[in-house]
């Protein structure tokens, strides 16, 4: 469950910080009851901007296969990139 807090509490900027590492999910801000910022940590961000990217990458896969209808094979692609990167 999402966890809440109100703008007031960001004046203990501690215990927030201390929510946000402990939960590893964004806290939801709140003003005059309606929300209003979302925090989190560093190592939360960063979670989920790599699992944004992949979605991303994932998605524009599979738009390029519909448009074009052409599958690699996996181990062709592997070993082409093996000697591009490493060799």
């Amino acid at each position: 469950m999402p966890q809440m807090r109100t703008i007031l509490e960001l004046q203990d900027t501690d215990a927030i910080a201390t929510l946000c590492h402990a939960r590893k999910e964004p806290v939801f801000i709140t003003k005059d009851g309606e929300s209003d910022l979302v925090i989190m940590s560093v190592e939360t961000y960063d979670t989920m901007f790599r699992e944004a990217e992949i979605d991303r990458d994932i998605a524009e896969a599979e738009a390029e296969y519909q448009r074009d209808g052409v599958l690699l094979d996996a181990r062709e692609a592997l070993i082409g990139l093996r000697g591009k990167y490493f060799g």
